[in-house]
């Protein structure tokens, strides 16, 4: 996982693939404040976004998970989110067998169990070794988020 803010981008020091820079780009030069919830292509098949509005949850109702077609950038752009993560590792238990179709297998618990916040401005860049738990809240409040997920295909890296 990396972690950034689009405040920092230009002096960080991840030299990112070009499909990724070009998400990263799209995320920067977009408000999606004005901007429908939807999918939104970036580069065909290979690359798009997703925005969403939705109400963070319970980090108990929220289930750890991996995608093995592609690498999620995580983008929030108003409100704020716990996220949590560890390595992909044999000592994790499957919730359900990985799912073709949506690309994404669910897990038990995360082991270690570590978190960071989201908060608007930053990403998270999310490879197919990182077991992330998205949209849990921060604290015992519910919050309301606008964020961008972004696709990008591995084959496309």
């Amino acid at each position: 996982m990396i972690i950034g803010s689009m405040d920092t981008l230009d002096e960080n020091h991840v030299d990112y693939p070009a499909i990724i820079q070009k998400a990263l780009a799209f995320l920067r030069e977009h408000d999606f404040t004005k901007m429908e919830d939807g999918k939104y292509p970036i580069e065909g098949d290979k690359c798009f976004a997703n925005l969403q509005r939705y109400n963070t949850r319970p980090e108990a109702d929220c289930k750890p998970e991996t995608h093995r077609k592609f690498v999620d950038i995580q983008f929030m752009v108003d409100g704020e989110e716990f996220m949590g993560w560890c390595p992909l590792s044999p000592d994790l238990e499957e919730d359900a067998p990985y799912d073709e179709e949506r690309d994404v297998t669910f897990y038990k618990a995360l082991i270690p169990d570590s978190s960071i916040v989201l908060s608007p401005g930053c990403f998270a860049v999310l490879y197919p070794e990182d077991v992330h738990r998205p949209q849990a809240s921060v604290g015992e409040e519910s919050c309301r988020v606008t964020k961008v997920v972004v696709k990008v295909a591995i084959d496309s890296l």
